[in-house]
């Protein structure tokens, strides 16, 4: 369940770059809505050797805004956004990690994203929910799925037994999830589904893309 206000915690902390010891960096700030989840996916995404050496992105994940609504987790890393920029820039990117939600869908998405495309955060958006993103790591899905039913089905393809995952079992497919992911944004376009109504999707896949094949300008 959402939290509805934000902690004190952690509000003004410094976004800095701590000192490099090898040669400079990439840094993209992630804000997740899931506690567990998202991050145990996160936490072996910034070990790959693609991501850690080959692009030169380290990922910070935002310890102190799990459980926020979309609309909250945006205004916070929009202010996260702000803070870096007064700080030299040294944050280079700021993500979001939220979930749609179904049968019932979060309040205020629209306006979420909206905010994001103004204050300049990138928001990855799973419909209905970030285990439909698991799930296409190892099958397709392109029949609109409630988020117990895509729970259950990321259970059974993985094997795991609570709501925690192995994110490492999961770096060997996730080209095929993108390669999948693509494909239903490009169905929804052709088909004329509109956010939130593009049930099934996930923008994982720009956040891989982000990380692995940053543009020239970004590195």
């Amino acid at each position: 369940m959402a939290r509805s206000s934000r902690g004190e915690k952690g509000k003004d902390r410094s976004l800095r770059r701590k000192v490099a010891t090898r040669s400079p960096r990439r840094t993209v700030l992630v804000y997740c809505e899931g506690a567990r989840t998202e991050v145990d996916y996160l936490k072996a995404l910034k070990s790959e050797p693609a991501v850690r050496e080959v692009a030169s992105v380290d990922i910070q994940i935002d310890e102190d805004t799990h459980g926020y609504a979309p609309l909250t987790l945006v205004t916070a890393a929009a202010e996260a956004r702000e803070r870096a920029n007064g700080e030299d820039g040294e944050i280079d990117e700021v993500w979001c990690i939220f979930d749609v939600e179904q049968p019932q869908n979060h309040p205020n998405l629209k306006k979420a994203v909206a905010l994001a495309r103004d204050r300049s955060v990138q928001v990855a958006v799973s419909n209905p929910c970030f285990e439909l993103w698991l799930a296409l790591h190892f099958q397709d899905q392109t029949a609109p799925i409630a988020s117990k039913a895509a729970d259950g089905l990321r259970r059974t393809l993985d094997g795991s037994q609570n709501k925690g995952v192995d994110g490492y079992k999961y770096m060997s497919r996730r080209d095929e999830a993108a390669r999948r992911a693509r494909l239903l944004t490009t169905k929804h376009k052709r088909d004329g589904t509109k956010f939130p109504n593009d049930n099934p999707s996930s923008g994982m896949y720009r956040l891989l893309e982000a990380v692995e094949r940053p543009t020239e300008d970004s590195t």
